[in-house]
């Protein structure tokens, strides 16, 4: 790779495009993001279940066993109904639903279609993503779940 000098003498690298991607690192960007926004597409579709909690039946899924089982909801009870109203921009209903299952859905949003755009690119669009905010971003939703569960579960919410 050749370099230009600036009149200030510092060596300036040419602007280039980021290394391309391999096929299969483009088909997994472009499969999971594409699930991703399936995901999406479906919770639009779904009617948020005025219980807070139930919208996966529509798909024709059993009740939660828990539930059924032990009396009480599980940490991802509600997650559905709480992604079919963010779709909605309904925000309070969706944080009373699955405040875990919001903050998911947020995340879903803004990483399906990049993961999408960056694997048809063959390289990361805006930057590739840092590993510390994945991790703070992927347990800040899990810590949240468990906080609202364990709330419910204590409190009887």
């Amino acid at each position: 790779m050749s370099y230009s000098s600036s009149p200030a003498g510092l060596a300036i690298e040419p602007r280039a495009c980021a290394p391309r991607w391999r096929w299969s690192q483009r088909v997994i960007a472009v499969a999971a993001g594409s699930v991703l926004v399936a995901l999406l597409v479906t919770a639009a579709w779904l009617r948020p279940s005025s219980a807070g909690l139930g919208t996966h039946q529509q798909l024709g899924l059993p009740p939660c066993t828990v539930l059924d089982w032990f009396g009480i909801r599980c940490p991802s009870c509600g997650m559905t109904t709480s992604w079919a109203h963010m779709v909605r921009g309904h925000l309070l209903a969706a944080l009373r639903a699955n405040a875990g299952g919001a903050l998911l859905a947020v995340a879903a949003a803004g990483v399906g279609p990049w993961l999408v755009g960056s694997g048809v690119c063959g390289r990361w669009l805006i930057g590739r993503p840092a590993e510390g905010i994945v991790l703070t971003v992927g347990l800040t939703i899990i810590v949240v779940t468990l906080i609202q569960w364990t709330m419910r579960v204590s409190l009887g919410w």
